[in-house]
């Protein structure tokens, strides 16, 4: 099964993607829904980003090759996170796979992909156990965290550096019933593979990011939490490059960049 959002002049629905085909739905994942008896091309739909969240959860570093990557950049030694560290993304920075990403103008660089597995919350969720933790989740997506880093070093909140317009694309499906802790994770750019790797290497689980948000605010459908990423994420990103992600169930979220002129 896999879910989507799709625009058709102007008009937005949900649809269960099959193959190259989309069988249209009334209501809402999210609520409840009816399957109709109208069936589109894919190729003839416009895809949106999956949900729109009304909350957007973030993982700190939660992978040991990423942190340690991250570590020798700056040019520090440190120990790896002892706790989960949970940050905030705008959900105003969402974009959908095929859109284009945009580097500001003034953007000092570098602009680097994130590739990461997103959990996407199914169901109103509060104080969760770990074990009961991924109850809630409706299913899971992929997502591009943008990090511009020249801003990242230098905005104490991270506002420009990780959400400007465009810095978080998301999609393409969400897909129910994956073992989040068992995927392969893997990004292309410009059609050569620069980076794999397993979601197996989490330093904290889903489960555990999950069960910590809840004990404090309550999850809502349609909220997604977005689990990091490993290893180093180079090359930098460029005007004219092609970024993908890529996860066998879920799809490829693919989207090209620009570097804006003024």
């Amino acid at each position: 099964m896999k879910y989507g959002r799709f625009e058709q002049q102007g008009r937005v629905f949900f649809g269960i993607v099959e193959g190259d085909a989309v069988q249209e739905l009334e209501g809402s994942i999210f609520d409840s829904y009816s399957k109709t008896t109208k069936r589109h091309a894919l190729a003839d739909l416009k895809i949106l980003t999956p949900c729109m969240p009304y909350n957007f959860y973030c993982a700190g570093l939660n992978y040991l090759a990423h942190f340690e990557w991250a570590s020798k950049r700056k040019g520090i030694e440190r120990k790896p996170p002892t706790k989960a560290d949970i940050g905030y993304r705008s959900p105003n920075a969402l974009c959908a796979t095929g859109e284009t990403i945009i580097i500001p103008a003034d953007s000092p660089g570098p602009v680097q992909y994130e590739g990461e597995l997103v959990a996407v919350i199914g169901r109103k969720a509060k104080k969760l156990s770990e074990a009961d933790a991924l109850s809630c989740v409706l299913g899971y997506t992929l997502g591009n965290d943008l990090s511009e880093r020249g801003w990242q070093a230098s905005d104490r909140t991270l506002w420009r550096g990780k959400n400007c317009d465009t810095f978080k694309p998301m999609g393409p499906f969400i897909v129910p019933g994956l073992d989040p802790m068992n995927l392969t994770i893997s990004v292309r750019m410009n059609g050569e593979q620069v980076s794999e790797y397993s979601t197996s290497k989490m330093l904290f689980s889903a489960q555990h990011y999950i069960s910590q948000i809840s004990q404090y605010m309550t999850l809502w459908p349609g909220d997604v939490v977005w689990l990091g990423t490993d290893n180093p994420t180079l090359p930098d990103l460029k005007g004219g490059d092609v970024c993908e992600i890529i996860q066998q169930d879920i799809g490829v979220l693919s989207n090209p960049v620009i570097r804006a002129k003024e």
